[in-house]
């Protein structure tokens, strides 16, 4: 498959995108280029590590309401709600923003990175898109009573406790999954697409009240796994209860089928946002088109159209081309 950005009916550069789509065994149903292609899993593994802060009765220990679920499972863009939740989390654990091992960066909403120039706001920890599932991993520290200090270090309790939720949802052993450094400087996770792809299959259709749990406040707040404007929000706005996802870093996307017992993950090869989502609104479509039987009610695609298709606009906001995808899934 591939994202092609064209200018004035030519083609002006394109985007390698390799899928898969698995079912909750982990057999795949549908790829495109290689489905085993190993890949840093980046922020499309919050919903997997928020679910050992609640599974292991930290989220109820400090009082964790769903939106602070939701933000646990967030990139979020540092809007004022963002702000105020992540704070509570903190509070609620006896901390504050000093003792989040992230740093600040602008906003990943363009629009709210410039009010925060307009405003003149000094960024703190708690702006940086990963504070919330920060504030969950020291609620889970202080929970099981582990030190705080280097809690976002590979060899901390925590960062272990999270290792095995994310083994136990892909399938997948610890000589399997690579460990690195993420932009936030917590642990970041390399492993197949097909691990990613199950993991979130696993995560659509698990009866545990803890994953329940965190499905539901995604969907209950999906401005704050996300924020105004963005695809996360938008997909999970649409289809509450039927779509679940959530971006990663340079290109990768994952999303759930809860209803077909389906996991989607995916990896543009060159790293660009902007083809992920259009890569995955293509895939979604694809998948209901191929959907013969008509067994499962259609995704409402209209709610998503513009990721779909992304405009290119000229300095005066006229459009001068298109984002789309071309390719086609191969069933399996």
């Amino acid at each position: 498959m591939l994202v092609v950005s064209t200018r004035s009916g030519h083609a002006e550069s394109d985007h390698s995108v390799d899928a898969v789509v698995v079912d909750d065994a982990g057999a795949i149903v549908a790829s495109a280029g290689d489905p085993l292609r190993q890949a840093w899993w980046r922020s499309a593994a919050k919903l997997i590590q928020a679910n050992a802060c609640v599974d292991d009765g930290a989220a109820d220990a400090f009082g964790f309401d769903d939106r602070a679920l939701a933000l646990a499972c967030a990139s979020h863009s540092g809007e004022e709600i963002h702000l105020e939740v992540a704070r509570a989390m903190l509070q609620a654990c006896g901390c504050d923003e000093t003792c989040l091992a992230c740093g600040p960066h602008a906003s990943l909403s363009s629009s709210v990175a410039r009010a925060h120039i307009r405003g003149d706001v000094v960024l703190g920890p708690r702006h940086n898109n990963c504070s919330g599932k920060h504030a969950a991993m020291i609620a889970l520290a202080r929970h099981r009573g582990w030190a705080l200090a280097g809690y976002e270090h590979p060899e901390h309790p925590v960062q272990q406790r999270l290792l095995d939720e994310v083994c136990a949802f892909s399938g997948l052993d610890r000589s399997r999954i690579g460990i690195g450094v993420d932009n936030c400087r917590a642990v970041t996770f390399r492993l197949s697409l097909t691990g990613m792809a199950t993991a979130w299959a696993r995560a659509g259709t698990s009866p545990s009240s803890s994953v329940r749990r965190l499905r539901e406040a995604m969907w209950q707040h999906p401005k704050l796994v996300a924020g105004s404007g963005r695809s996360c929000t938008t997909f999970l706005s649409a289809a509450p209860g039927r779509l679940l996802v959530k971006v990663g870093a340079e290109g990768v996307y994952c999303a759930a089928l809860p209803e077909r017992g389906l996991g989607i993950a995916l990896k543009v090869g060159s790293g660009d946002g902007r083809a992920a989502q259009v890569a995955l609104a293509e895939i979604l479509r694809q998948l209901d088109d191929d959907d013969d039987q008509h067994q499962h009610q259609h995704l409402p695609h209209e709610a998503w159209a513009h990721l779909a298709r992304l405009p290119v606009k000229d300095t005066r906001g006229d459009e001068v081309g298109v984002i789309e995808a071309r390719g086609r899934l191969e069933r399996r």
